[in-house]
C-alpha cells in the first residue's frame, strides 16, 4: 500500500540502508491488520497488504521529518522489529490482549545480536542503548491519548485503507502538525487550527472503532487458538513465530489438522453476538485494549476540551461494554 507519499519526507539513506537489514525486511511479511486481512470478513477482505515494515517506515519518516535526529529515526524504525508473526494475535496467545505488550520483548536484543544493523549504527556514530527504546522519545513515542509518530502512522495507514481518508486529506492535515508543548510542557506533535486537530481526531477514533470490533476481536481470537493448537501439536515452533508469515501458513497447510482450521478461519465472514449463549459451539467472550487519540492544539488544549461532539464520541467509546458473547462462521 503506498501512503508514505502524503509525509512528503524523502527516505535518508541512514533509513534506507536500515531498511535493508535482515530483520526489516522480515517485516515486510508480517501485517498490520493481524491476521484480520485473511478472513472474509466485509471490512477486511478488500483492504490491500499494510506491512510492519511500511508502518516502521512511515513512523521514522515521521520522526525524522520533526527532528532531523538520527538516533530518534532509527529508534522509530526499529520499533518493531521483534513483532511476530500476525502480531498482536501473539498477545492474545501470551494472554496479554488487553495491554498488547508482550510483541515488544525482544526488541533489544534483537537490535544488539544483528550484525547488520550494528554496522549502520557504528557508521552513524550511534550505540545500540541510543535506538533499542523508542519510548524515551516523545516524538516517536508517548502515552495515550497523546499524538506520536507511532500512532499518527497507523492512524493514517489504516484510514486510507479501510476508505475512511483519502491521501490528500491527510496530507492536509499532517501539514498542520509541529513538534510542540503540550499542556505539561512536554514535547507532542501538536496541531496548529482547532479544525484540522478535530477532523484528524474524528478519523482516528473511527480507526479505533475498527481495532474493537466483534469481527476483528473474534477473527484475532480464532487465530491465536489456531496457533496455540498449531504450536501443541508441533506443527509450528516457538521460533516460527518470529518468521514470516507466509513461513507459517506453509507450514499450516502442510498439516491435515491444521489446514483445514486454517481454511475455517479463512472463510469468516460474519459474527453474531449475544448476552447469553445458545447451545452451539464456537461462543466467545472477548475484551479489549480501547487504543485512543486525543490530539493537542497548539495554545488550546485538547480536542475532547475543544469539540464537545468529539468528546461525547470518544467518551461513548471508552465505555464500550464488551461483556457479551461472540460467534463467527
Amino acid at each position: 500500500m503506498d501512503y508514505l507519499s502524503l509525509y512528503k519526507t524523502e527516505i535518508p539513506p541512514f533509513l534506507a540502508r536500515l531498511c535493508e537489514t535482515p530483520p526489516l525486511r522480515r517485516l515486510a511479511d508480517v501485517g498490520m491488520n493481524c491476521g484480520c486481512e485473511y478472513t472474509a470478513f466485509p471490512r477486511f477482505r478488500a483492504i490491500a497488504r499494510y506491512s510492519r515494515l511500511e508502518h516502521s517506515l512511515g513512523a521514522a519518516l515521521i520522526v525524522w521529518r520533526f527532528t532531523h535526529d538520527e538516533a530518534q529515526a532509527a529508534a522509530a524504525l526499529l520499533h518493531d522489529i521483534a513483532t511476530p508473526v500476525f502480531a498482536h494475535v501473539v498477545d492474545f496467545l501470551r494472554g496479554d490482549y488487553l495491554e498488547q505488550t508482550a510483541t515488544e520483548s525482544g526488541t533489544a536484543g534483537l537490535i544488539r545480536s544483528d550484525a547488520a544493523i550494528g554496522a549502520v549504527l557504528r557508521a552513524l556514530g550511534l550505540r545500540a542503548e541510543d535506538v533499542e527504546d523508542y519510548h524515551r522519545y516523545p516524538v516517536a513515542d508517548n502515552d495515550p491519548p497523546r499524538l506520536s509518530a507511532d500512532r499518527l502512522d497507523y492512524s493514517c495507514g489504516n484510514a486510507v485503507n479501510f476508505g475512511l481518508a483519502a491521501p490528500d486529506e491527510l496530507a492536509e492535515l499532517f501539514a498542520d502538525l509541529r513538534a510542540g508543548q503540550n499542556e505539561h510542557g512536554e514535547t507532542e506533535l501538536v496541531f496548529r487550527h482547532a479544525d484540522k486537530a478535530s477532523r484528524f481526531a474524528a478519523i482516528a477514533l473511527d480507526c479505533s472503532k475498527i481495532y474493537v470490533c466483534d469481527a476483528d476481536r473474534y477473527a484475532m481470537q480464532r487465530l491465536s487458538e489456531l496457533l496455540r493448537a498449531a504450536l501443541d501439536a508441533g506443527v509450528i515452533g516457538e521460533r516460527d513465530l518470529a518468521s514470516t508469515e507466509t513461513a507459517v501458513v506453509e507450514k499450516l497447510c502442510a498439516d491435515p489438522a491444521a489446514a483445514a482450521e486454517w481454511a475455517a478461519f479463512r472463510a469468516l465472514h460474519r459474527t453474531e453476538r449475544a448476552d447469553v449463549p445458545d447451545a452451539r459451539e464456537g461462543w466467545r467472550k472477548i475484551f479489549a485494549k480501547h487504543r485512543r487519540i486525543d490530539p493537542f492544539v497548539e495554545d488550546r488544549g485538547r480536542v475532547s476540551a475543544l469539540d464537545p461532539s468529539f468528546a461525547a464520541a470518544l467518551d461513548a467509546f471508552l465505555k464500550e461494554d464488551h461483556d457479551y458473547f461472540v460467534r463467527g462462521e
